[in-house]
């Protein structure tokens, strides 16, 4: 079974939207056990819709269709199925009550456009999941399938995986799970990661039990993938569960920072709330992003004290104790970080300053970057040179020093 994926829309050409949807697909179809072998985009044009289209049901079995569901003008993938397997569209009342009761419940009248979206090929199955007003479909072609579903990321995802692939798997007759885990990694490099699995990567490829693939991912860190394949979800886990202990022994809890979407910051939280320690920030370069990330993860208020955004010298010199000269320094930094645990009452600290850039600053080069972590009254200090640019050297640097202070915190020092 083999399964291509069709996304819709001028905008994914023009690069004004990234075609995040495709991609996630294609993970969750290769983790279904379902081959994805042709991926295409294409612009809201009935002729070239139609062309691709032909085109995917000759060389695969089923094909997904994502977008061109709305209510506008432009929105014509029903009408492209439609034509391409030979029948009319029609209207479901059914759909048109439902599409009602959405604009209901948000209190605002239905604009009469969004009745054509409960218009679908004669003869169509209608996806019995639908998180939003675009009813997702399916249509028999042939005996290959055309499933379609929104462009909207979050009402495609629930189509996807509660709808298309359990079909997708019975037309194919997979009766065996694959799952994946994925542990999140900071502070080694891909070479150096697949250098430490070597010997464990060639004992997988000789049993078959599991595999182990890597995905850099810039500030999120890089990503090993650990990928099972069981007669049940019970013993792809406990599969999945024995390779985490050997990979973890091999490349350190010290670099394994997460598990599959666990954060850095979460990782940062947990370990804090365990001890029943607090934390505090003194932000000079990075101007609040640590503190974005902390508060962005729910609960984090029994950890997290708050941040001082002490960007200009004075703010530091006069709030924070820095003493008089460079800001760029080691004694800066040292003193930023006591300053916001003794300001913030909190046991734990994390301070950074630096040069984002364009221009030097103190004679310093921009990407340079001092960041101290201090735990229990002990400041640890350090500088790095980014080669990046101003943006991405202030997100690595705020990923850098909360794992820092996550080694830190869980050695206990």
């Amino acid at each position: 079974m083999n399964c291509e994926v069709i996304a819709v829309g001028t905008e994914l050409l023009l690069g004004q939207i990234v075609d995040t949807n495709s991609s996630w697909i294609g993970e969750q179809l290769a983790t279904a056990g379902i081959d994805s072998h042709h991926q295409v985009k294409v612009g809201d044009n009935f002729e070239r819709m139609r062309t691709v289209l032909n085109h995917a049901l000759e060389r695969s079995d089923s094909v997904i269709m994502c977008g061109g569901l709305g209510p506008t003008q432009d929105d014509i993938t029903r009408d492209v199925i439609a034509a391409a397997v030979g029948v009319e569209l029609v209207r479901r009342h059914d759909l048109v009550d439902r599409i009602s009761s959405v604009f209901g419940g948000r209190g605002r009248p239905m604009p009469e456009n969004n009745l054509r979206q409960a218009d679908v090929p004669e003869g169509a199955e209608v996806l019995p999941v639908m998180p939003g007003t675009a009813p997702g479909f399916k249509v028999e072609a042939g005996g290959k399938a055309v499933y379609a579903v929104p462009g909207v990321p979050w009402e495609m995802q629930q189509m996807v995986e509660q709808c298309v692939l359990p079909d997708l798997k019975q037309r194919a007759g997979i009766t065996a799970v694959i799952k994946s885990r994925t542990l999140r990694t900071w502070g080694d490099s891909e070479s150096g990661l697949a250098e430490k699995l070597h010997d464990e990567i060639g004992r997988l490829d000789e049993t078959g039990e599991c595999t182990i693939a890597f995905l850099a991912s810039g500030m999120e860190g890089l990503k090993v993938r650990l990928t099972a394949k069981a007669p049940n979800e019970a013993a792809a886990d406990e599969i999945l569960a024995a390779e985490e202990r050997i990979v973890r022994g091999v490349i350190g809890d010290d670099v394994v920072f997460g598990v599959d979407d666990q954060t850095m910051e979460f990782a940062v939280l947990d370990a804090l709330r365990s001890r029943g320690w607090t934390l505090g920030l003194a932000e000079s370069l990075t101007g609040g992003l640590i503190g974005a990330r902390l508060t962005a993860v729910p609960g984090a208020s029994d950890v997290f004290r708050g941040g001082l955004i002490s960007y200009a010298g004075e703010v530091k010199f006069d709030l924070l104790d820095v003493p008089e000269g460079p800001v760029v320094s080691e004694e800066a930094v040292t003193a930023m970080a006591r300053g916001a645990a003794r300001l913030l009452e909190a046991n734990c600290a994390i301070a950074v300053t630096g040069v984002a850039g364009p221009d030097p600053l103190d004679g310093e080069e921009p990407g340079t970057v001092w960041m101290a972590t201090l735990v229990d009254g002990v400041v640890e200090a350090n500088r790095v040179k980014f080669p990046f640019d101003r943006e991405r050297t202030r997100q690595f640097t705020t990923v850098s020093v909360l794992n820092n202070l996550r080694i830190r915190v869980l050695a206990g020092r």
